[in-house]
Order: structure tokens, then sequence, then C-alpha cells
């Protein structure tokens, strides 16, 4: 214990240092460790071809992951034995997992709320053994509120490890180590630190920026520090564009949203005055690789590859706050590669089973990674080294293949539509509005569906669906409403037996769209103060609690229960494919 409070006072002065003149304590920090910046290339090629060739090996040898999950689960449950946690749980070394699952329920984030809430507040040995001294704020995407998460030091050496497995994964991938030459530049948001009570607070960007390592930090990570602690917006995309211009950049990561607005920043400030320049490949001539975390690619794949230019590869990272669950390791086709050696303890539960009002009697239903099955959807519930035990992290998962372990995510367990029992999910949503624009020509920004009903008069009402639709502007042919309804109907029906169902037997009226004017999603997202949530936009909610707050913005729209109900018969779907 004593061990673990020395380090936690280290870490925390290490901060302070940090925060209250960046550059000059980076600099003695690196001089201290005998690292220099802008290490020769031959070395760091020869060094990263080492570390990329030992690293592939090592995951060849993985196989499945059993070994390196059930070693996880040793250590993490051995880490809890000894806390408040643990004890009420009757956790101790070595149980097997069988006794672990029976004696720890399920649990939801509010479920850990008075937990984290005292661990905040300075009590030691809650979830995580010491006192934890760094929390992370989410964006609260899923949430009507973001979420406090603890971080603890192991948990700072999980992120480290994600983050490395994930750009050792692309080198294998292309078969050489150029990304290690070139600077890594995060466009995120900021990643300052606020002090409170002897902790620091933080969104997930600040706390991964925390846990490289100095001669990442010296050699790969940008932007300067300075420049990384603004928020997130155009100034912050202005700062980068001037001190980057004219550096080596070889990796690009960040939501897709904000890399898209970096690079079109970056494109205007480098071309002639009149026009943009036509990539950031002109700009970066030896950029290979963008990391796209926090949203799906969905929408803005189209515009990020104009964008970014030719030759630069997309290469997916499934990271959330709670945990780096997965990695792209291949082709985008073969899903995220498990990262089962990571430090995460993962179980799936089938989600036909998932019920949140009765999780706690899930526990024995819930999977190992051994038994999972692919073609089977999942609810992902992880154990931590932040202390989180069985917690439901809130996404659906598919595994595309098990041996080796790979995934693709279908949605969230809260963000889907199926108010009316059609079971349709984010995933099935967005290749819906793909699939739809790509036939006409049409070019989607973003959009959000959700339950509809309205009542002319007494008899006669409409069950459908409300979708609001932004489209880019350079549009061929804009579509309106109606057209572009009817070819949702189609799609979906053709896509979902559940839909084309209830659509055949009238119980489900043919939707209605409401297309809206560019930028309205935007404005939606600085509403919530979170200029990011635009590229995290709910795609389906079986509520209308977005839908309504859509609505006051676009003041056309005159209510979710005063349209007029048109009847419409039901359109006869094309045979599902198989």
């Amino acid at each position: 214990m004593r061990g673990d409070r020395g380090a936690a006072i280290r870490i925390t002065k290490f901060f302070t240092k940090w925060e209250k003149n960046p550059l000059a304590f980076r600099r003695r920090l690196l001089l201290s460790a005998g690292v220099m910046t802008l290490a020769p290339r031959f070395l760091v090629n020869f060094w990263a071809g080492l570390r990329t060739a030992r690293f592939l090996r090592r995951q060849k040898a993985l196989g499945r992951g059993i070994e390196a999950q059930r070693a996880a689960f040793g250590r993490l449950v051995a880490q809890a034995a000894p806390t408040d946690f643990g004890r009420a749980n009757r956790l101790a070394a070595g149980m097997s997992y069988e006794q672990f699952r029976h004696a720890v329920p399920p649990r939801t984030y509010a479920q850990f709320q008075p937990e984290i809430g005292r661990m905040a507040a300075g009590e030691e040995n809650v979830l995580s053994p010491g006192r934890c001294r760094f929390f992370v704020s989410t964006a609260g995407t899923a949430e009507t509120t973001p979420k406090l998460l603890p971080v603890t030091e192991p948990m700072l050496g999980h992120y480290r490890a994600g983050l490395r497995d994930a750009v050792f994964f692309h080198a294998g991938h292309v078969g050489h180590t150029g990304v290690f030459l070139g600077r890594h530049l995060h466009a995120g948001t900021s990643t300052a630190l606020t002090e409170k009570n002897g902790a620091f607070y933080g969104s997930f960007d600040g706390l991964l920026a925390l846990s490289c390592p100095p001669w990442v930090e010296a050699n790969l990570y940008a932007p300067p520090p300075a420049i990384a602690r603004l928020p997130e917006g155009p100034e912050k995309y202005a700062a980068i564009c001037a001190c980057l211009q004219g550096s080596d950049v070889t990796l690009l990561g960040g939501t897709p949203a904000s890399v898209l607005a970096l690079a079109d920043a970056m494109r205007t400030r480098a071309g002639d005055g009149r026009h943009p320049a036509a990539s950031l490949r002109t700009v970066w001539p030896n950029l290979e690789c963008f990391v796209h975390t926090g949203a799906p690619l969905g929408l803005f794949a189209e515009p990020l590859r104009a964008s970014l230019g030719p030759g630069v590869i997309f290469h997916e990272l499934y990271a959330a706050a709670e945990g780096i669950v997965a990695a792209q390791d291949g082709d985008s086709a073969h899903g995220l590669r498990l990262l089962s050696n990571a430090g995460l303890f993962f179980e799936f539960l089938p989600l036909r089973d998932y019920n949140e009002d009765h999780l706690a009697g899930l526990g024995d239903r819930c999977l190992p990674l051994e038994q999972v099955q692919p073609d089977i959807d999942y609810a992902v519930f992880l154990t931590t080294p932040a202390g989180l035990c069985r917690y439901a992290l809130g996404d659906v998962v598919r595994f595309l293949s098990v041996n080796p372990p790979r995934l693709v995510v279908t949605g969230r367990t809260k963000l889907h539509l199926d108010a009316y029992g059609e079971r349709l999910g984010e995933r099935e949503l967005t290749e819906t509005v793909l699939a739809v624009c790509h036939r006409n020509g049409w070019q989607p920004a973003n959009f959000h569906a959700a339950p509809y009903a309205s009542r002319a008069q007494p008899g006669l009402g409409r069950i459908c669906h409300e979708w609001w639709v932004e489209l880019r502007p350079g549009s061929v042919k804009t579509p309106t409403g109606p057209l572009l309804a009817q070819e949702l109907d189609i799609e979906l029906m053709r896509r979902n037996p559940d839909y084309a169902a209830k659509r055949r037997q009238r119980t489900l009226d043919s939707p209605v769209v409401r297309l809206v004017m560019p930028g309205t999603f935007d404005q939606w997202a600085q509403s919530r103060h979170a200029l990011a949530c635009a590229s995290k936009m709910p795609r389906g909610r079986s509520d209308r609690l977005i839908a309504d707050q859509l609505a006051a913005l676009a003041r056309f729209h005159s209510g979710s229960t005063q349209a007029p109900f048109v009847s419409t018969p039901p359109i006869v779907p094309p045979t599902p494919p198989q």
C-alpha cells in the first residue's frame, strides 16, 4: 500500500511541475532519462522494426487470447480483493471464474457512482488499492449527462499498451515502420487537467496524453502541450496548422469530425488563396495513417478520403475511457482484433438476454472470451485496472471470427430504434442512409431517427419513424422529404425482416423525413457545449429526447404529435439479402 501511495504522489508531482512549465520540464525529464528529441532516423527505424516484429510474433502466439484473458482475470481479482468493493463482494486472489461470476453481479455506471464519488472525495481503497489521483470525464454520448470515471496508474499503463498495440498493428499491416519516422498528430479535445482536493480531472484525450512515455512525447506526439491544452474548435485547428504545416506528420488521429475540420483548415491555409490544397498529402507527403476513434466512420468516410488524399490508410481503434478494447490489424472488412492481453478482462452477454432493469440477475449468462461465437450480437462487460468490475460498457459487438478474436461494433445498448419491435441498430441505420444516398448521388452530413406518433382526429393516427437528415451542400440533385422517405423505407425493408413485417402488417406506417439546413446538427452539438457531439450523434433512439431537441432548433417543425395523418398503403418489401 505504501508503494502505491508513493507512486501516486510521484505522478502527481510530475504533472504539477509539467503544468507549471511544460516545455522546460519536458526537456529536463528527457535529459534526465538520457533521451534525445528527434532521434536519428536509422536508429528509430531499426528499433521500431525489432519491436514490431516481436509484437507480431506475440500476437500470433496469443491465438484466441484465452490464456491472456485468464492471466488478466487473475491479476485484476487479486488487485481488487483487498479493497472495500472486493471485501463486499467476497473477492479473493486465486478464486475461479465460476466463483467470481456467482459472487459479483454485473453493474451499470449508475451503480458505481457512489463508490466513484467516494474516490473523488479522497477515500482510499474503494475500488482500487490506495488513492486514485486522476479522473476522466466522458462526453456522455449515450447518457444525458457526462460520466466521471477513475483512472489509476495501472489504467494509465493500459492506455499506453492499447495505443502502442494499435500503431504496431498498422506497421505490421503495411509491412514497414515509416509511421514511426514522423509526428503523430492528435486532433482532439483539450488535454488540460484541473486540480481539486489533490486529484486531477480531464478529458479522455488528456489522460491518453498523460500516459505517453517520455520518448513518445518527445519524438512522436503532436501538437505541443500549449496547443494541445486549447479547447477543441477553430482556434485550436488554426494553431495546429500554424505550428505543424512544415512538419513531417505520418499519423493523424481523432474523431472523424475533428480530423475533417482540421484537414479543411490545413488545406485552406496551404492553398493559393483562392483554392484549398488538394489534400493533406500535399502538405504532409509522408502521411500514411489515419487512426479514427470515438465514433463510427459512417457518414464521414468519403469526405475524409477526399480531404486526406490517396494512400492514407484508415485504421480504426475501439477506445473508450473505460478501456481500449480492440484495434484494426488488417483490412477493415475483417473487423477489429480484440486486445486480449492489454490488461482488461472481457465478458459478453448475448443481446437477446440483455435487460438493464434486471442486470444483477444476468451474471450467470455472461460468457468469457473462450465461449463466444461468431455472428451473435453481444453486450460488452469489462473488469478494468481502474477497479470497475463487470461494468456494462453499453456497446454491442458481433464477432466475425474467434481465432483470432475479431469483432465489429454494431451499436449501443441504449442507442437503437426499437419503439415498435422493429429492432434497428445504429450500424443498420447508418448503412441504410449510406446505401440510399450513394445510389442517388446525395451526400449525407448527419441524421437521426426516432419514433413518431400523430393524431389528426379521433380514430385516425399515425405511428412511424421520423428521420432528421442534413445533406452536404453540393449534391447534384437535392431530394424532397417524401422522396427520401420512400427510399429509406424500401431500403430498410430490404435489410431488416422485423421492419418489413411491421410495414407489411400496417402496424408501422411509412416514415417522415425532415430535411434540415446545413449546420443544424452542429448547432445541436453547440447547444450541448460539446463540438464533437455532432460526429457522435446517436443515429437512433427509442424515445424522442434528441428528436424534440432538433425540433426546437428547426423552427418549421410544429411538434411530434400534431402532423397530419396520411394513410399510405404498405409497400411490398423486396426479399432480404441472404
